[in-house]
């Protein structure tokens, strides 16, 4: 469960660029699950930036701090996983969960379009987790296949899978959805045939 703020936010961005930008969660160890849809405000009311979480990072919130142990107490009481958390609940405040996302489209005045943003989201703005219906609709189109696939230096195969497994899990058409989704990328794959399988195992319920 992501705990989220009054107005529903999940995070704020910490950096940003025109193909992807960083947030830090509110809470620590709480953030969207790799390969979540996620939707960043900008200065325009009218636009927002989606992306797909492609990394998940928990560390110091000092720069170039490092954690320490925590699982042993003066006394020589060890600790173990929650337990620590509980006994030190400070480790909230010098802790900072931070995920990345990948920039797969945008919306301006109602018109979503799965290409990059004429604009990146502001540092300290807002990021959301898409609803359901929000899945279901940037789903409908399958250009962000092609920039995933296109896209180098990242784990694009398996958050392509991710991502996708998401969206059908959001439509009641689940399961034509993901036939779909195979026949498009046997079309962008048709000279790769040992990536082609790999996806298309991966996407198997």
């Amino acid at each position: 469960m992501i705990s989220v703020a009054q107005n529903g936010r999940i995070g704020e961005v910490l950096e940003s660029s025109t193909t992807h930008f960083v947030a830090a969660s509110y809470k620590v160890l709480e953030s969207p699950p790799f390969g979540a849809l996620v939707r960043a405000t900008t200065t325009d009311q009218s636009l927002v930036v989606y992306g797909l979480v492609y990394n998940i990072h928990t560390g110091s919130r000092e720069p170039g701090g490092r954690a320490v142990v925590r699982g042993r107490t003066y006394t020589g009481r060890l600790l173990y996983d929650d337990e620590i958390y509980r006994a030190h609940p400070d480790l909230g405040e010098v802790l900072q969960t931070e995920f990345a996302a990948l920039t797969v489209g945008y919306r301006h005045n109602g018109r979503l379009m799965q290409r990059l943003p004429p604009q990146p989201p502001p540092v300290h703005y807002s990021v959301y987790a898409c609803s359901d219906e929000e899945l279901v609709a940037f789903g409908e189109h399958l250009d962000f296949l092609r920039t995933l696939l296109l896209t180098s230096g990242l784990p694009t195969d398996e958050l392509l899978t991710a991502a996708v497994r998401t969206i059908a899990m959001a439509r009641r058409d689940g399961p034509t959805y993901l036939i779909r989704v195979g026949r498009e990328l046997a079309r962008l794959l048709k000279d790769d045939y040992d990536r082609l399988t790999a996806l298309l195992s991966r996407l198997r319920p």
